[in-house]
């Protein structure tokens, strides 16, 4: 069975962060592990308080992990100072972490802010290059390139100027565009588009931290990084078309919806 560690905040209502990360693993067939980052009291309509846990504390989980079973692969979210980052890209160079797949997540759903301003310098100058690939969304993008991204070659543009940075694949998701779901990979000088169609569905809780899981459960099996992402975007899109609708804000996805009960039992 392949191994699979989340890194990432944890969200009580599960729609998001290791919750949602877990759940993506376990209906890929894979083992989860975690690393919490953070805990976070949120919903569908909101983050309403965010406490960190202490870099010795982060180092510690991971230590328990790398030392006892090793992940095939290594996703990671919320992380919300620098001290953690820094202690992060430490433990994953020192266990030559394989297959790391960053979701550099700075908003959520809501809208509401997860990465502070200072952290943001600590996570492009020590975890953006130790990635295999990064999965920002536009308004990320935007952030890590400073200028706004409101169209397909913005978002080419974007994805040069984080290749160039990090040397690594980059994947921005355009679910932000307003005609169209199309996501850009781009690496090694080369792009790839993954076309699709706007799902109308307002639920998105989630929905980047799900893609990213799947994206490193993809590799662990591996998949290419460009099947990786074209599996990923299926499995997520099915996600979103089964129309789950929980909570009074954005709702969570339903991770399951492809699971089929023997009924016999």
């Amino acid at each position: 069975m392949k191994k699979i560690l989340t890194i990432a905040g944890s969200d009580c209502s599960g729609g998001a962060g290791i919750q949602a990360d877990l759940k993506t693993i376990t209906v890929h067939k894979m083992y989860g592990m975690s690393v919490i980052t953070a805990l976070t009291a949120q919903n569908t309509t909101g983050v309403y308080g965010v406490q960190e846990v202490t870099p010795e504390f982060v180092a510690l989980q991971m230590d328990c992990i790398f030392n006892d079973i090793p992940p095939d692969a290594v996703k990671i979210g919320m992380v919300s100072n620098s001290d953690i980052i820094k202690t992060i890209a430490d433990k994953l160079l020192e266990y030559k972490a394989k297959n790391i797949v960053l979701d550099p997540v700075m908003v959520a759903t809501s809208g509401s802010k997860l990465l502070s301003d200072h952290a943001v310098k600590a996570l492009v100058q020590r975890l953006l290059p130790i990635a295999d690939i990064i999965t920002p969304n536009i308004p990320e993008a935007e952030s890590l390139w400073g200028y706004p991204v409101e169209s397909q070659n913005d978002m080419l543009g974007a994805a040069i100027y984080l290749s160039k940075m990090t040397g690594k694949g980059v994947l921005i998701k355009g679910g932000h565009l307003t005609n169209c779901a199309d996501d850009l990979f781009f690496m090694n000088g080369k792009e790839h588009w993954f076309t699709a169609h706007k799902i109308d569905n307002p639920n998105t809780h989630g929905t980047g931290c799900t893609l990213s899981s799947a994206i490193a459960c993809n590799l662990a099996s591996g998949c290419t990084m460009e099947e990786s992402i074209k599996n990923a975007k299926a499995y997520i899109t099915g996600a979103l078309m089964d129309g789950l609708n929980l909570g009074k804000g954005s709702g969570p996805l339903n991770h399951c919806y492809n699971i089929i009960i023997n009924k016999t039992l």
